[in-house]
């Protein structure tokens, strides 16, 4: 997908940070439905300007089946609740007692939940490609970064196989009908991994990746580690203080915020040493500009829900609490706008 195709990767990224947020954050069955109604609008519209939309489906198609295991499960194991559907003997080992109505709900929010946040990294993932990706990476971290791109392409160019290999054999006649019929497919798929592989390894190899490397002076600051030490020490406390002491919730943030402040100020500075060009450079449209709008603006509100007004997220069905979630307009406003790329997209040449 060309870069006119798209929006801006720091767009997407703030986008992929205003869209995480509610499925991290809450169980409430009503914000996960939105927000996976608008990551879907997104999909959708980016599915007809990319291929990759193909090899990420299957892994929303998993996450969906995970849902549906999910509901089930939870419903048959946890034995609380105070609306009983119905009773299963008691004397059958983990599944015996009462299968509730907070159960299901548990089942389907928590499911949900895991769907939803698939789905968004899927969406992100098909917007911006590896190479987008790599270009986002600081200078002084670029191997690390590519390891982090190949690393990441991997699956969904081994689904891509696998789908291309068994139209192929479809079309041959094959069909599969037990195990000894998954030869002609996985075959093919090990020799095809093989030979990328091979070509993957010669091409870094002729650009000199790995070689010696030399960053201008990068990180040799005392500055630069105290930063960076600091900045880890503070995301370390601030997780650790949302984690164990919920009431100081305002204070871990801030910890956490400084910390990652701290960390992306010596990242700058360490990759302003480091020269590095590019072919082509990324330019800021209208667009660009609305959709990170939308989103930083969107994640400012749900972050200052989340710390002030977290009554508003909180969702658990179980006595002594209601098991029908509750709903702010505000909040709905907020997840319905990360459509907007989607909404936004030009139309494809």
């Amino acid at each position: 997908m060309s870069s006119e195709e798209t929006f801006h990767p720091v767009a997407w990224s703030a986008w992929l940070v205003a869209a995480a947020l509610p499925a991290l954050t809450t169980r409430n069955p009503l914000y996960l439905s939105l927000t996976l109604l608008a990551a879907t609008v997104n999909y959708l519209a980016l599915g007809r300007r990319s291929p990759l939309a193909q090899s990420w489906g299957a892994f929303v198609r998993l996450g969906a089946y995970l849902w549906l295991l999910t509901i089930p499960f939870t419903a048959l194991t946890a034995h609380y609740g105070e609306i009983v559907l119905l009773r299963l003997p008691a004397h059958w080992p983990v599944i015996g007692g009462p299968v509730t109505a907070e159960a299901l709900i548990y089942g389907t929010s928590s499911g949900l939940a895991l769907l939803t946040l698939l789905l968004v990294f899927a969406v992100f993932n098909v917007a911006v490609d590896q190479a987008r990706l790599l270009r986002m990476v600081p200078a002084f971290m670029y191997q690390a970064g590519v390891v982090t791109a190949i690393a990441v392409a991997f699956v969904p160019q081994m689904v891509a196989a696998w789908q291309e290999i068994r139209q192929v054999q479809q079309m041959r006649g094959h069909r599969v009908r037990g195990l000894r019929d998954l030869l002609p497919l996985i075959m093919p798929l090990l020799i095809t991994a093989l030979e990328r592989a091979m070509q993957l390894a010669e091409s870094m190899e002729a650009r000199g990746f790995g070689g010696q490397f030399t960053a201008g002076g990068a990180g040799r600051g005392i500055g630069g580690q105290v930063a960076v030490l600091f900045g880890l020490a503070g995301l370390g406390v601030g997780f650790a203080g949302l984690g164990f002491w919920p009431e100081r919730r305002l204070v871990a943030a801030l910890l956490v915020a400084g910390g990652v402040a701290a960390l992306a100020g010596a990242f700058w500075e360490q990759g302003r040493h480091v020269r590095r060009s590019h072919y082509r450079r990324w330019h800021w449209h209208r667009a660009d500009r609305v959709v990170l709008l939308v989103s930083l603006v969107g994640a400012a509100i749900w972050a200052l829900a989340w710390l002030v007004r977290d009554e508003w997220l909180f969702f658990y069905p179980y006595p002594p609490y209601a098991p029908w979630p509750t709903f702010q307009p505000l909040l709905g406003l907020v997840i319905m706008a990360l459509a907007t790329p989607g909404l936004l997209l030009p139309p494809r040449r």
